[in-house]
């Protein structure tokens, strides 16, 4: 497969200055914001010159403890083909906890929460990873995310645990130099370290973004230019392997397309500065840490899988995607799966629904983290459900940040903005005169005639007809 390129992550706000770009190679697109059977014209056109397209999903979890859903696993691959992708991406994070693997209420994040570097993490992982591999018909690469907060005990730094990933599965890797940075500030991880133990063989592309420090905290939020230091991670990044492509990540807050392209000019320029300083250090193989021959990436490697060593599969089931038999916790890979459920579970609860911060963890950083929580779902419900903002005014974000402290998020965005609406109509914050009528209004609308649940929203409805 050719190399990639120079790339920027398509957004439906940007996409007429993408298409006019001068030297954008490829983009990369939210599969979740991807229907397959109406594509955005945009993409379309992009594809009709050549432009490859890659997916990049958002909401898989392949670190959740439980399997990865069959449903999300076919949309992915439903978008790979419609798109005609070299490849598919996706994240090592969790993003769901509880349900029937801990007993508990089933809790989404709404975000990209860090899996502990522990054995039974990249247990799971590991098989999580291979149920994607043989649902997708591309290959698949994951990428290192931005953390806030560490996991107390764990085993191995953050270069090891994706070595171990792709040693044990032959997952490609999407290395984010931002995320790396991030992990610097928040958790004092040096970025050069976490490169050198890095099979970067195993690199399919790397992202570039911005952020912005606050209190001692990096919020990695794609939507401020991309800091000197990161390209400094990329340069050092280029200096020991050719990346098969390069990415900009913009998600907000978007800037004239002459400041998009001034960055464009400075990752190519960071490349390049990395490549003149490695180019001696290339001319023969390296030596990774492991002890493992590190061998220069070329373009024709993309498509073949990486294989660095036997891969251990001790502790997979033979059939992963088969259901687990009811006494299949007796078993180490469940067993392994429902104490990461439950560890999993205590955290995210502590995040969303507020309950004690599990042991080890700190108690500052996890406040920091919940608070971005909130404020994110504020955001993107304000997005998906744009009437809200304007129907409640200055008061929707703040009325919004109250809702979340005791309404965990049950079922996605656009369930969250109903459920959000429900509980103004009904509570002490209800919006009054014109704002209720136009908030019930809205609200009618969207829940349908039938009420989704009896009691509650039954009285709810009753109570806002008559209103």
């Amino acid at each position: 497969m050719r190399r990639l390129g120079t790339g920027i992550g398509w957004r439906p706000e940007i996409a007429d200055a993408v298409e006019r770009m001068p030297g954008i190679d490829w983009v990369e697109a939210v599969a979740e914001n991807v229907c397959p059977g109406h594509l955005p014209a945009s993409l379309l056109r992009l594809r009709e010159r050549g432009i490859t397209v890659v997916p990049h999903g958002v909401s898989l979890g392949l670190g959740d403890a439980e399997r990865p859903d069959r449903e999300r696993l076919a949309a992915l691959a439903q978008r790979a083909e419609a798109l005609g992708s070299p490849l598919v991406t996706e994240h090592i994070a969790f993003v769901r906890a509880g349900g029937p693997l801990t007993g508990s209420p089933r809790l989404e994040a709404g975000h990209l929460l860090p899996v502990p570097r522990t054995r039974d993490a990249l247990d799971v992982l590991c098989e999580n990873v291979r149920i994607a591999q043989d649902a997708l018909p591309v290959p698949l690469a994951v990428e290192n995310i931005a953390a806030l907060v560490a996991w107390p005990g764990e085993e191995m730094t953050e270069g090891q645990f994706l070595y171990e990933l792709a040693d044990r599965t032959g997952v490609r890797l999407l290395i984010d130099v931002a995320n790396l940075h991030t992990n610097h500030v928040n958790r004092g991880e040096n970025p050069a370290e976490a490169l050198a133990e890095l099979p970067l063989e195993a690199i399919a592309y790397v992202h570039v973004a911005g952020g912005f420090e606050r209190d001692g905290v990096w919020h990695d939020s794609h939507a401020h230019p991309v800091p000197r230091r990161v390209l400094d991670i990329l340069t050092d990044l280029a200096s020991r392997v050719s990346p098969p492509g390069v990415l900009l990540e913009r998600d907000d807050n978007f800037p004239e397309p002459t400041d998009l392209e001034r960055e464009l000019a400075a990752i190519r320029t960071a490349v390049q500065t990395g490549a003149a300083q490695g180019s001696g250090a290339r001319t023969s193989s390296s030596t990774g840490t492991h002890g493992v021959t590190h061998a220069p990436t070329t373009p024709d490697t993309l498509a073949t899988p990486v294989a660095l060593a036997t891969p251990d599969t001790s502790a997979v089931p033979a059939t992963p995607d088969t259901p687990a038999a009811p006494d299949a916790a007796d078993t180490p890979a469940e067993a392994a799966r429902q104490r990461l459920g439950l560890a999993q579970a205590a955290l995210l609860s502590a995040l969303v629904a507020g309950t004690p911060v599990p042991e080890g963890f700190d108690r500052v950083r996890l406040g920091v983290q919940a608070r971005a929580l909130a404020a994110k779902r504020a955001d993107v419900v304000a997005k998906v459900a744009p009437e809200l903002p304007l129907i409640l005014g200055d008061g929707y974000r703040t009325a919004f940040i109250a809702y979340t402290r005791g309404h965990p998020m049950r079922d996605g965005y656009r369930q969250d903005a109903l459920d959000f609406a429900e509980e103004m109509l009904r509570g002490t914050r209800a919006a009054q005169g014109r704002s209720r009528r136009e908030l019930r209004r809205w609200w009618l609308d969207r829940s349908g005639p039938a009420p989704r649940r009896t009691s509650r929203l039954g009285r709810v409805g009753r109570a806002l007809i008559r209103h």
